[in-house]
């Protein structure tokens, strides 16, 4: 493809050394080409703006989703750093925005209060499957696959221009299910505000950028297999303009 629709947001560069490079995903911009997407990536960018074509994704996040991500620029460093993520190895925080409702009852799997009487913190864990062709993940009966504590984030906000009060949630994913996060907090019945695939796929034009989704991946921490140094990196996305 010699043309391709222009995404108008860039990332921020959190850190970077001799090995890796940590950017500042903003919504709306792939990490790695997909689909009609191949130069308006986020690694794509990174190659062109620093001419080194080796640089490859230690771990991806989702075009909706905002926030930090790994990229590693020394080959003989991939594996190492890739292996953090694959064994879950690397500490995630999420934050999004979500209805301030009680708590739905999901069909499967289960959840548990960790500070009872109270709601949250609470474990979500459930058996998540998405198919090859299939835009949505789902649930199903059957051995537990993925795991998330949910607890709540600072604020409620009015309704204002949505028809239910919103709040934030701290998302602590356990695993590392293909569209977790989002299917989990579905299930409670706190879809994810601006979430253009649950409860329901949403058709929207693909330079529609007016209702990003709330979900930030607010911080990243792990312990460096090189230098053996704790390193932890923060997103300055905002959850809600």
């Amino acid at each position: 493809m010699t043309d391709e629709p222009d995404i108008p947001f860039d990332f921020d560069v959190l850190y970077e050394d001799e090995r890796i490079i940590v950017v500042d995903k903003p919504h709306f911009l792939p990490t790695t080409p997909r689909g009609m997407w191949y130069r308006s990536t986020a690694l794509i960018r990174l190659r062109e703006r620093l001419g080194e074509p080796q640089i490859t994704p230690a771990h991806r996040l989702d075009r909706d989703t905002a926030g930090v991500v790994v990229f590693v620029r020394e080959p003989s460093a991939r594996g190492a750093y890739q292996m953090l993520f694959q064994e879950h190895r690397a500490v995630k925080v999420y934050e999004c925005l979500a209805p301030a409702r009680p708590v739905s009852r999901p069909c499967f799997g289960t959840i548990e209060r960790l500070e009872p009487p109270r709601v949250f913190p609470l474990r979500r864990r459930s058996r998540i499957v998405k198919d090859r062709g299939i835009l949505q993940a789902y649930e199903e009966p059957g051995a537990v696959n993925a795991e998330t504590v949910v607890e709540l984030g600072a604020g409620v906000q009015g309704a204002g221009r949505r028809r239910c009060p919103v709040r934030a949630y701290v998302l602590h994913p356990r695993t590392g299910k293909t569209h977790q996060l989002r299917v989990h907090m579905n299930s409670l019945g706190l879809p994810i505000v601006g979430d253009p695939m649950y409860p329901r796929v949403i058709d929207r034009a693909y330079d529609d950028f007016s209702n990003p989704l709330r979900l930030v991946a607010r911080s990243l921490e792990f312990t460096d297999p090189y230098t053996g140094e704790r390193r932890r990196f923060v997103s300055r996305v905002m959850l809600d303009a």
